[in-house]
């Protein structure tokens, strides 16, 4: 009988597109051991959140008035990539802030992307995501 032999495995990096594993990087807001720091940190963890289809994360990320009741993901749909375009003021400093990007996606195998201007406003000390403008 032969055996297999097993070469180390390194951690996948994050879907948000950062090179550190997911469990380090967005998997970590996602359990509640930390906040985002800036709007761009919480637009990656929510992506990431759409990747791994996490609900939870997602409506606790989300403003209290513009906040659906639930978020319906599509079987069909595969998350693939995040390029962030541009952001705008949420700094410390700031209580709002917006995110440009561009995330790719396959539905159905039809490959496409949705490219969006979000906004963020700090809650109680917490960014949340209100809503966001479609950019064609």
């Amino acid at each position: 009988m032969s055996r297999m032999s097993r070469r180390p495995t390194r951690p996948k990096t994050c879907p948000c597109g950062h090179p550190e594993p997911y469990e380090s990087c967005c998997g970590r807001l996602h359990r509640g051991e930390a906040k985002a720091a800036v709007p761009e940190e919480l637009m990656r963890s929510r992506y990431s959140a759409f990747v791994k289809r996490d609900e939870a994360y997602l409506l606790r990320t989300w403003h209290p008035r513009t906040r659906p009741p639930r978020v319906e993901f599509d079987p069909g749909m595969r998350w693939v990539g995040l390029e962030i375009l541009a952001t705008a003021e949420g700094t410390a400093f700031h209580s709002t802030g917006t995110v440009e990007f561009r995330a790719r996606y396959t539905d159905g195998g039809r490959q496409d992307a949705l490219h969006e201007r979000s906004r963020f406003e700090r809650v109680h000390g917490a960014w949340v995501y209100v809503d966001g403008d479609f950019i064609e």
